[in-house]
């Protein structure tokens, strides 16, 4: 059982929930939702005993927590395989000791050591050893990973692939309890599907924080919403609760316009009739009911990050030219004499399997990487911005917001730099809070806001909706489609495809235009 009593979080002046009470049973799946910054990421440590509370509790009762975070956490010395054998600690222990039993039975094969070596068998079958091995590959399979990557060192993947060991590392350990916070983040559809196939049939308690509705729908029977400091339930899946909210809402409005109303009324009646003598008793009588009565408050929604894009500078009408590009990581050929001419005002959207290439091809384009063949040339008034899949996870964690931004634009005006902040709802003194108290979603606008501000013409972008809530993720979409420059993108999320006037799928090395889109009518189908 998973559980929160009298349970309060504060920030500084900030409360960002109060006297907050739930309990979820073993083997519920719930889905936790609220926007950027409401609290759901901090919920996730409060339970798994990484963060104090203000005041109250929370934690878990009765078998194992698993807990996966935003951040990837394993050993990059190991291989990948020996990675995912480290959640059996006594397993291995006793491989390692049968191992040099092993050694010592070369000279020294007496009845004892017989013994011993059938009882570490033994014990090594009733903690399901010899299953093991199935069940990484089982995962890894589901993951994506190929039996090559087995031996490769955990530090040779990239930052998506990092999130897909510690999760593949939690789901090859099964505790009673899993905690997961952004899994599908950097996850291609075929692994999210096969991870929503996965949590559905897990025998134990799973909670996930994610902004997809449509995982939720798949997995979740319960979902719990945090909004404006209060933490809710509904039942059923992230549709159910759409439509559940909905009607919250509207008849919070209905009840608050017809107070409203009948408020109105009686302050008429008390205004017209608070002069006459003979109504003094009435009117002191409607004074006081009126002053007893709690109001009742219109739904408000949260605020929006609200920004726009600009251009800075006209560029020449061939923007970018890639010729005969080839890229191998060792032995792993990614891309293969790839041929591409970007054009002036194209908004470009490379699709595609993880590892087809895509952001090999971005970085490339950014120059962060030389090619093992070919050219990536820019016209001369070409002024692109790279944002990388991980750009929230160089930010420096003692630097307040303000400081993180300014670096990046030293030249320009504190005024201008909180005003912007603003727009990405870092108002007042939530611009001074250090980034180390921020959640994902937070990160991921201030790595937005550091990146906007700087001037270019040219948008080189790898997976920019991650962590991004519905709203956030909302106003970037609706940004880029009015953007006056040229956008190369590198994306999973379909809504991409809306502002496409260029689509290319990335898969086994090569990079083809699938289907061309003027934004008029909805995108063919992948």
């Amino acid at each position: 059982m998973l559980y929160a009593q009298k349970l309060t979080k504060e920030f500084g002046q900030r409360v960002l929930f109060e006297d907050v009470n739930m309990t979820i049973g073993d083997g519920e799946r719930v889905g936790l939702v609220g926007p950027n910054g409401a609290g759901k990421s901090t919920l996730l440590r409060l339970m798994a005993k990484e963060e104090p509370a203000t005041h109250g509790m929370a934690g878990h009762r009765n078998g194992t927590l698993g807990y996966l975070k935003q951040q990837s956490g394993f050993d990059i010395d190991k291989t990948l395989l020996d990675e995912m054998w480290t959640s059996f600690p006594e397993v291995v222990a006793i491989r390692e000791e049968l191992a040099e039993l092993v050694i010592t039975m070369e000279t020294d094969s007496s009845t004892e050591m017989i013994e011993q070596q059938d009882e570490l068998y033994r014990r090594y079958e009733t903690l399901g050893g010899y299953s093991i091995d199935s069940l990484i590959d089982r995962v890894l399979r589901g993951l994506n990973f190929t039996p090559e990557d087995k031996q490769k060192l955990c530090g040779d993947f990239s930052g998506g692939w990092r999130m897909r060991i510690s999760l593949a590392k939690l789901l090859i350990h099964r505790p009673d309890h899993i905690l997961l916070d952004e899994p599908t983040n950097h996850l291609d559809n075929r692994s999210r599907d096969w991870l929503a196939e996965e949590l559905s049939a897990y025998p134990g308690t799973v909670v996930v924080v994610t902004h997809e509705g449509g995982f939720l729908d798949k997995i979740a029977k319960r979902i719990f919403e945090i909004d404006q400091g209060e933490l809710k339930w509904f039942a059923g899946n992230f549709s159910d609760y759409e439509a559940q909210k909905a009607k919250q809402i509207e008849q919070q409005n209905r009840e608050a316009a017809q107070q409203g109303r009948d408020l109105a009324r009686q302050e008429r009646f008390i205004e017209r009739f608070r002069a006459k003598a003979t109504k003094a008793r009435a009117v002191k009588s409607r004074e006081k009911a009126v002053a007893k009565i709690s109001r009742k408050k219109s739904y408000q929604e949260a605020d929006k990050a609200r920004f726009t894009i600009r251009s800075h500078g006209r560029v020449e009408l061939d923007v970018l030219k890639i010729s005969g590009v080839s890229h191998a990581y060792a032995d792993d050929l990614v891309l293969l004499d790839v041929d591409l001419v970007v054009q002036r005002e194209q908004k470009i959207v490379f699709v595609g399997p993880n590892g087809s290439g895509k952001s090999t091809l971005l970085r490339i384009a950014a120059g962060q990487i030389v090619p093992s063949e070919g050219s990536a040339k820019w016209s001369e008034r070409a002024r692109p911005g790279y944002y990388e899949q991980h750009q929230d996870e160089a930010l420096n964690p003692t630097l307040t917001v303000f400081q993180e931004v300014q670096q990046s634009v030293p030249s320009t005006t504190e005024g201008d730099i909180r005003s912007a902040l603003a727009h990405f709802l870092f108002r007042g003194d939530e611009a001074f809070k250090r980034v180390e108290y921020l959640s994902g979603g937070e990160r991921s606008r201030v790595a937005l806001a550091k990146f906007l501000l700087q001037p270019t013409n040219v948008l080189l972008l790898d997976e920019p909706t991650n962590h991004l809530d519905a709203a956030t993720r909302g106003s970037l979409l609706s940004s880029l489609s009015t953007y006056e420059g040229t956008v190369i993108c590198a994306s999973h999320d379909d809504g991409l495809l809306a502002i496409a006037t260029n689509v290319y799928q990335a898969q086994e090395g090569e990079i083809t235009e699938t289907f061309e889109y003027s934004g008029l009518s909805s995108p063919a189908t992948r």
